[in-house]
């Protein structure tokens, strides 16, 4: 089974994260509507059994809670593929979303890495700072020891860039989750 849980607590988050990678239950509570809409998205589109509980310091700002469960979700994600044989390793995707193009490129390298290039026209999705995207891709390629890259093509809406962006994320993990036939690992080091 190829599932992880992973929490976290300070004085800031708590954060409880289960994950599934071959599908199962999707549960997201953050506090913030569009962060949940997102998180949906990505499991929905990813095919990931996801449940989340976020107590975040919201009368701060968003920045904590984002930022903080793109950590756990990074950690589950690492721990739900400690061996990474028989998985296809790479994954690309492009979603259009209206006006609005996103790819998103992944090695799960366990070297993490991420480039990043996305501009909103519209700083904010309801309660939902937009530059906070970056911060959550960042805090989770990191945790999840991946290398990824994401861009946002073109788009006038920022709420179609954002969704498009985690959704494409989700697609290209997907197929780079996903097993392969060999039941070898894809490294000509042997090693990942």
């Amino acid at each position: 089974m190829r599932c992880a849980y992973a929490e976290r607590k300070t004085k800031e988050t708590d954060i409880k994260i289960k994950l599934d990678l071959d599908g199962g239950n999707v549960s997201i509570n953050t506090g913030i509507g569009f962060f949940d809409h997102m998180l949906n998205a990505f499991a929905t589109h990813g095919g990931f059994g996801l449940e989340v509980t976020v107590k975040g310091d919201l009368d701060v700002d968003e920045h904590h809670t984002i930022e903080d469960t793109g950590i756990v979700l990074g950690q589950a994600f690492a721990k739900a593929l400690e061996s990474k044989n028989s998985i296809e390793r790479f994954g690309s995707f492009y979603v259009p979303m209206d006006e609005a193009l996103a790819f998103s490129s992944v090695d799960i390298s366990g070297r993490p890495f991420i480039v990043f290039d996305a501009d909103f026209p519209q700083g904010r999705c309801g309660n939902y700072d937009c530059s906070m995207t970056v911060e959550f891709m960042r805090a989770f390629a990191f945790n999840a020891q991946i290398t990824l890259h994401v861009k946002a093509l073109y788009g006038d809406n920022s709420h179609h860039i954002t969704e498009a962006i985690y959704k494409a994320v989700a697609h290209s993990l997907r197929i780079a989750v996903s097993q392969n036939s060999t039941n070898s690992l894809l490294s000509t080091k042997g090693v990942l």
